[in-house]
């Protein structure tokens, strides 16, 4: 079978991306629960579906094949004991090991058809949905007042961020935030046990269980040698540093990590939602993370005297920095909303800064941005809009909700 995982730079032809369509898990956010849930407001189902579905179709008419997160998942449940663990892990995860009712939901999740049990895992469970018997202790006439026994995971949709394939292999990250912890479990499971991947030897750069947070919105694979990670609210430097020394350990390709620092608010959630590679020699790029004179924290690092150890030095102009690590003699950043205060506030808020380049010069927009979008063309990109009335609610765009597979070499 044909190696499953390639990705060597963020704009070769995408040939096959990983998407989770929204499902019920939308319709368990309540306003009292969108903050530690991550959302701002509640996405309309039936509405954002067909949003995503059209952006799926986008996708699959440009050639690129098409996979579900739900689907690899129910297929990765290879065996009893698969099963099994992945429920004593994902209950272990929903902190309800030491609670009476761990036997009563373990049963129900025992009773499911696998593929009901993953979309079960995904979507949470109410208590109104399980009864339970018998006298209750303090602890949970308390929790009475909470209505999951699991928590529903609706960021799933974004399936950018649990894992990023770069090169050969993959990053499964430990997430930052408790409500999206459990989502890097379910890639955890497919690169270990589905078939389609579990016959290769596929290195792993990072591993979920490590104390440091990484998430794939801040992983771009600008070359076949190079990859910059934002150093932002999700994102550690110590996570950093360990994923580099694991590339440069695995993979004789990769010389460099270009560290990106970016301000650590919920605005710039992740490095792709202020910078990302539409060509070879053009990014899009939110002004707002550029100091005075466009100064930035960005730090190269490279291998080390020995495999444990990495060379760190410093820069402060992105160009610069990207002109260097790309050997290109100009670099082109086209400003999100035109550079207009107003409008690239906007823009940005709506991923107008989040493209996926599916060829060199080619990507998927939100049709929102409609400022930005024109400006891409008037650099000579391919602009594909999709439909993001309920999409950009959740706070991420085209890149944020797609995990590329597969692409093609420059």
């Amino acid at each position: 079978m044909k190696y499953p995982l390639n990705v060597t730079s963020e704009i070769g032809e995408l040939k096959t991306v990983l998407l989770k369509r929204p499902g019920k898990e939308l319709e368990n956010l309540t306003p009292e629960f969108l903050e530690v849930l991550l959302f701002d407001d509640i996405p309309f189902l039936p509405a954002i579906q067909k949003e995503h579905d059209y952006f799926a179709t986008t996708l699959r008419n440009r050639g690129v094949e098409v996979v579900y997160l739900d689907t690899l998942a129910t297929e990765a449940l290879i065996n009893d004991d698969v099963r099994m663990n992945l429920i004593e892990d994902f209950m272990r995860e929903s902190n309800l090991v030491e609670t009476r009712s761990y036997e009563m939901v373990k049963e129900y999740l025992i009773s499911l058809p696998k593929d009901q049990l993953i979309s079960t895992l995904m979507h949470g469970i109410r208590k109104n949905e399980l009864t339970s018997t018998g006298k209750k202790h303090l602890h949970e006439m308390l929790e009475d007042f909470d209505p999951f026994y699991l928590y529903p995971l609706p960021n799933l949709y974004f399936t950018r961020d649990p894992a990023a394939v770069i090169g050969n292999g993959v990053s499964v990250n430990r997430m930052n935030r408790s409500a999206r912890k459990r989502e890097s479990l379910f890639l955890q499971y497919i690169i270990k046990y589905h078939p389609r991947f579990a016959q290769h030897d596929i290195p792993l750069w990072f591993n979920r269980d490590g104390a440091y947070s990484i998430e794939g919105g801040d992983e771009l694979v600008i070359s076949h040698d190079t990859v910059a990670i934002g150093i932002s609210a999700r994102t550690t430097a110590q996570a950093i540093e360990k994923i580099a020394i694991n590339l440069f350990r695995g993979n004789s390709n990769y010389q460099k990590v270009m560290a990106v620092e970016i301000p650590k608010s919920r605005a710039f959630m992740h490095l792709d939602t202020v910078f990302t590679m539409v060509d070879h020699d053009k990014f899009t790029v939110h002004p707002g993370i550029q100091g005075p004179g466009g100064e930035m924290n960005i730090f190269i690092l490279e291998r080390g005297d020995s495999a444990e150890e990495v060379n760190i030095s410093q820069r402060s102009n992105i160009v610069e920095a990207l002109q260097e690590v790309l050997n290109l003699k100009e670099v082109t950043l086209i400003p999100c909303g035109g550079g207009d205060h107003i409008a690239s506030a906007r823009e940005q808020w709506n991923d107008g800064s989040n493209t996926l380049a599916i060829s060199p010069g080619v990507v998927v927009t939100y049709d929102r941005n409609y400022v930005s979008n024109e400006l891409l063309r008037s650099y000579g990109i391919e602009v594909i809009e999709v439909q993001s009335s309920e999409l950009a609610r959740g706070r991420g765009g085209p890149r944020c909700m797609s995990m590329p597979l597969y692409r093609e070499d420059l």
